[in-house]
């Protein structure tokens, strides 16, 4: 089965942001030497739902935050993964604050390549 990958620009901007955050067992980036062709279809599928879930949930908040959709898929990523930056690094107040407690109670979500040389989420 082929997952097909036109996806939008939150969910392109998530993917973007998880693949040059995350890195290979060396330290290199992942986006170095991958793109969204080399994750797997289950992982590319569970980034799919969490950000359609994601953006379904939280979609007033995601409006009021003045944000376009590239930047609220890039913080979705980095404030789910505790990173030094992400919705309540962007002096939203009360909506930031929300959207960080939102991702947060998706859990962390780690990349690591597999065996087969395609990228799995943990």
């Amino acid at each position: 089965m082929t997952i097909n990958r036109n996806i939008d620009d939150f969910t392109a901007s998530y993917i973007e942001c998880a693949l040059w955050s995350s890195v290979d067992a060396e330290g290199d980036p992942l986006n170095e030497y991958h793109d969204i062709d080399g994750i797997a279809e289950p992982c590319f599928a569970r980034m799919c739902a969490d950000c359609a879930k994601f953006q379904t949930e939280n979609r007033l908040m995601l409006a009021m935050s003045g944000l376009d959709a590239g930047q609220q898929g890039h913080d979705f990523w980095l404030t789910r993964n505790h990173h030094g930056a992400g919705f309540w690094d962007r002096k939203l107040g009360q909506i930031g604050d929300i959207l960080t407690a939102a991702a947060h109670s998706f859990g962390e979500c780690g990349l690591y390549i597999g065996d087969d040389w395609k990228i799995h989420c943990e």
